[in-house]
């Protein structure tokens, strides 16, 4: 099947960008609002259309016509027939060349990017799949433009089912040598085994010192700082909780001693060896903690606390309650009718362990956060890459880090790790883009 695969690809390639296809509805207010209200967005649209929705008015909807065949179909249709028959968005990056109006009709062309694989990912083997689209106006003028990949996967076992009390599955083995560093991780420190004889520090901890063969130990608390030694990224087998691919590391401490952890905060290509880096404690359910590594620069992530508003966070960010209405009724909104969105049994028939959040909701819940952390400004492209899946009955913190006047870093939490990573960028002078941009062919495509 591989080569048969690759043949078509090539063939989709290089047929290029495919006929312009009406989209199904006009821009119009109802479709807005029934968008705003599922996803929570407050801002003012009234003769303009969020510009997250920008995929929503192509969608085909519960019914697809004849003719709203995608770019991608033929090798989606393979690797279903081939059993990869779970599928799961992985990158969605828009480019908005201005907002579009209520009354247009716009008109959509797609053109094929490429198929990488097989890969080992967390979901089980898969292909990556890429497709580009633009949408355009009477006129024949682009207003947007997409790189949209997803991963078609052949499913694992599946996982157990939710209601299971939200504990993280893997435990630390916790004894008589170590307990001191868990009680120090759970009161917000590193702390590193030192032998009260000779001072000599040591981890991992244990009952005896290797230098002077002494029995008695204390600790010292570490800086948290340190640099890269080695690294590895993992990307199989599966680690319940996690997403592959991700970089584990082990840290070299300014104290001398080094520790293994994962890298976060950051794509796994850019983890590199002498990279300096901090410790950040990541909370990965309601008991356990544990201590990972983020680059030096990254801006720090406090566990958020709930404030009395609702939606807000002390600490500035965005809390979203994933519950099976939100899940269900942003899918519908986004016109986004796959079933492991929709569906519990057909979710975990697929691998995963409930519904989960669609990305098309992840893009809107990015544009609403940066909207609402920075006032009277307008979207000129979201960047958008998936990690964990935001599952039912999680809670999904937004936090935001402003790189520049124009930049926007986003991070969206789940308990079991990042769901995404974004990055906003604003137009210049908070007027509303209306400066043509590089086509569809200049996007850089995100690992």
């Amino acid at each position: 099947m591989h080569d048969e695969l690759m043949a078509l690809a090539g063939r989709l390639e290089a047929a290029g960008e495919r006929p312009p296809l009406p989209c199904p509805d006009p821009v119009n207010a109802a479709m807005i609002r029934n968008w705003t209200q599922a996803l929570g967005d407050t801002g003012t649209w009234d003769d303009v259309a969020p510009p997250a929705m920008i995929q929503v008015w192509s969608m085909p909807g519960l019914v697809r016509r004849p003719d709203q065949r995608g770019a991608a179909d033929e090798v989606l249709a393979m690797l279903d027939a081939a059993g990869y028959t779970g599928i799961v968005a992985t990158n969605c990056d828009q480019v908005y060349d201005r907002y579009v109006k209520v009354g247009e009709q716009l008109r959509t062309r797609m053109r094929f990017g490429g198929v990488t694989g097989p890969k080992r990912t967390a979901m089980g083997e898969g292909y990556f799949v890429t497709w580009y689209q633009s949408w355009y106006d009477e006129n024949d003028e682009r207003v947007a433009e997409m790189l949209f990949r997803v991963l078609k996967f052949k499913p694992g076992p599946r996982p157990p089912a939710a209601g299971t009390g939200g504990k993280y599955p893997l435990r630390p083995a916790i004894g008589q040598d170590s307990a001191f560093f868990w009680d120090g991780v759970d009161a917000g420190e590193l702390r590193i085994q030192r032998c009260a004889g000779c001072g000599t520090l040591r981890h991992p901890p244990g009952p005896m010192c290797p230098k002077c063969r002494s029995l008695d130990r204390d600790h010292v608390v570490a800086s948290g700082r340190g640099e890269v030694h080695s690294y590895v990224v993992h990307h199989h087998p599966p680690v319940p909780g996690r997403t592959a691919p991700y970089a584990v590391a082990v840290v070299e401490l300014e104290e001398g001693v080094r520790i293994v952890g994962n890298v976060n905060g950051c794509p796994p290509e850019d983890v590199r060896i002498g990279m300096p880096v901090r410790l950040e404690f990541e909370r990965m359910d309601d008991e356990l903690v544990l201590p990972q590594w983020v680059p030096a620069d990254a801006p720090p992530a406090p566990p958020p606390v709930a404030d009395e508003a609702a939606g807000e966070t002390a600490s500035g960010g965005l809390e979203i309650e994933l519950t099976p209405t939100f899940i269900i009724s942003a899918a519908i909104a986004t016109r986004d009718f796959m079933p492991v969105h929709h569906d519990p049994a057909q979710a975990r028939a697929q691998g995963s362990q409930d519904i989960f959040v669609n990305i098309l909701t992840s893009i809107g819940l990015v544009q609403r956060f940066a909207l609402e952390t920075v006032s009277d400004a307008a979207l000129e492209s979201i960047e958008v890459r998936l990690g964990a899946p935001a599952y039912a009955g999680d809670t999904l913190t937004l936090t935001g880090d402003r790189v520049d006047d124009r930049t926007l870093r986003v991070r969206g939490a789940v308990s079991i790790g990042d769901h995404l990573t974004a990055t906003v960028r604003f137009a210049r002078g908070g007027a509303t883009p209306h400066t043509p941009r590089v086509g569809s062919a200049g996007i850089e495509e995100a690992g």
